[in-house]
């Protein structure tokens, strides 16, 4: 009997082949359907900055447009679940874009890693910690982390305070924001002093640089986010266009500058 990890590793060796195909379709598109579209990107929020970086790569390259609507994961899934009118689904995850292909509301074999996430314990306080694990040990009042229903961020960082030991004490100190997006600011404004959120978040931040600690990845599980086309999307040019550009070396290198790892199976 196949392995999980076998089954997996084939289905995934499927998905890139199709989605290698999928490729080749869009480049090849007649010249009556090459001209410049616009489609419709559901975005987590974590890589709102980044998005903002491609997206003007993109456009600039293709003539095509790119409108970006940004959320946890969870509710962006939510939403497409109940009709929203999005093209392109890129989660923090895995899991949600693998659900809505089993409801066939995306295209399977389109499902890729774009971004491994790096999660970190931030402060604006450059003062507060030099080392995260002591911080954390040392029990803080107030702890700001992503709501774990609805962002894989969060998700990462209760693994982490269960790893070290801290989750039973830490968890009535904890404040949760609906996305990443927003607990970034509850730490930003002073809300919180400390908290986990995405490496990327404190690369862009335009304020004070404050004190960042790098989680160990053996804390947590991989935050491997994946990209799908979503069936509103399938006969949209600029969406086929734009799930290429993002598996390029040029958009890669974009998101790799920002402080995300790069799958293996999206490098070139």
């Amino acid at each position: 009997m196949a392995t999980p990890a076998a089954v997996y590793s084939d289905r995934s060796n499927r998905m890139r082949r199709a989605f290698v195909g999928l490729i080749t379709a869009c480049l090849f598109l007649p010249a009556g359907q090459a001209r410049a579209e616009q489609t419709t990107v559901a975005v987590a929020a974590n890589f709102t900055g980044t998005m903002a970086k491609l997206i003007t790569l993109f456009e600039q390259q293709t003539g095509h447009q790119v409108h970006a609507s940004y959320g946890s994961t969870g509710k962006l899934y939510a939403q497409i679940q109940h009709g929203a009118p999005y093209d392109v689904f890129m989660a923090a995850d895995a899991e949600r874009p693998r659900l809505l292909a089993d409801k066939d509301l995306a295209v399977v074999s389109s499902q890729i890693p774009y971004a491994e996430g790096r999660l970190v314990l931030w402060s604006r306080d450059p003062d507060l910690f030099r080392d995260g694990q002591q911080y954390l040990n040392s029990q803080p009042q107030r702890l700001a982390i992503g709501n774990p229903k609805t962002a894989p961020y969060g998700i990462a960082a209760i693994e982490v305070l269960e790893s070290l030991g801290l989750a039973e004490s830490l968890t009535p100190k904890l404040v949760s924001g609906d996305s990443i997006a927003q607990t970034f600011q509850f730490i930003a404004t002073g809300n919180a002093r400390a908290g986990f959120v995405a490496q990327a978040q404190v690369r862009a931040y335009k304020g004070a640089e404050g004190v960042a600690w790098q989680v160990p990845k053996t804390l947590h599980n991989p935050i491997s986010q994946h990209v799908i086309l979503l069936n509103r999307g399938h006969q949209n040019p600029a969406a086929h266009a734009w799930m290429a550009f993002l598996n390029g070396s040029k958009a890669q290198a974009i998101i790799r500058e920002d402080g995300y790892d790069i799958p293996l199976q999206s490098t070139h």
